[in-house]
């Protein structure tokens, strides 16, 4: 399909045309999946997160603006990113509970140590280090074993920007880096033929301005003025 069918398709989807949103659908299944394959082993069946991940693809669609000018899947996956996220979080500890209210304990129980020879609130990397979790594990056992806190909530309940999210280290972990890749690759791909060529020569096969010139017929000067245009257009893409 090319770009102009597609764009009347996500039109028709976007306005409340149910054909349109299935085809649509269809056409980003791929999308869905290579993300739900991000999130396998985490005590949730694969096709599980499909399904999942499909409901995040129907909010993007349902609320896409199409005034923006933004890329539609380069919007989607965020959403398709939460909704999994959310159902891991609140519905698939369920499967596996009893370790993470183990661990929780053990989180908890180490934390007041911590307390009280330092005088401060570890964060929760140092904690997981402390009982040999990763900070994710940390995160989510604190999450299983409290009815109150969840990821997302305030900590001191003051500050709604301080959660258990953001104390997380800030180190990126390797789906975070994954995802980012699959955002991006969505982004080049609707690029204009003539962008996807330069980012290709460019940055894929690591030719030099000059090289990837004289394979174009262009100017080094051209080559040089039209990624300036490619950043900007992916760093709005992807902000």
């Amino acid at each position: 399909m090319n770009f102009n069918n597609n764009q009347l398709l996500l039109e028709k989807a976007v306005n409340g045309d149910d054909k349109a949103t299935e085809e649509l659908m269809t056409n980003n299944l791929g999308l869905v999946r290579s993300i739900a394959l991000k999130f396998k082993d985490r005590g949730v069946e694969y096709d599980d997160l499909v399904q999942i991940g499909s409901i995040g693809m129907l909010k993007a669609i349902r609320s896409f603006d199409l005034e923006k000018g933004t890329v539609f899947s380069t919007y989607a996956v965020p959403l398709i990113i939460g909704e999994i996220r959310r159902f891991i979080r609140d519905d698939g500890l369920v499967k596996v509970s009893r370790i993470y209210k183990q661990q929780g304990a053990q989180l908890m129980r180490e934390r007041e140590k911590y307390i009280m020879e330092k005088g401060c609130e570890p964060r929760i990397d140092e904690l997981a280090k402390i009982c040999g979790m990763t900070s994710q594990e940390a995160a989510i056992a604190l999450d299983a074993t409290s009815s109150v806190s969840s990821l997302s909530a305030s900590i001191n309940g003051e500050d709604d920007s301080f959660t258990l999210e953001n104390t997380l280290c800030e180190e990126k972990n390797e789906i975070d880096t994954k995802i980012e890749h699959i955002a991006l690759s969505q982004a080049i791909s609707a690029l204009p033929p003539l962008w996807r060529k330069i980012v290709t020569l460019r940055y894929l096969k690591e030719y030099s301005q000059q090289a990837t010139a004289k394979m174009l017929g262009l100017t080094q000067v051209k080559i040089s003025r039209e990624e300036k245009k490619i950043f900007a257009v992916l760093r709005k893409e992807l902000s």
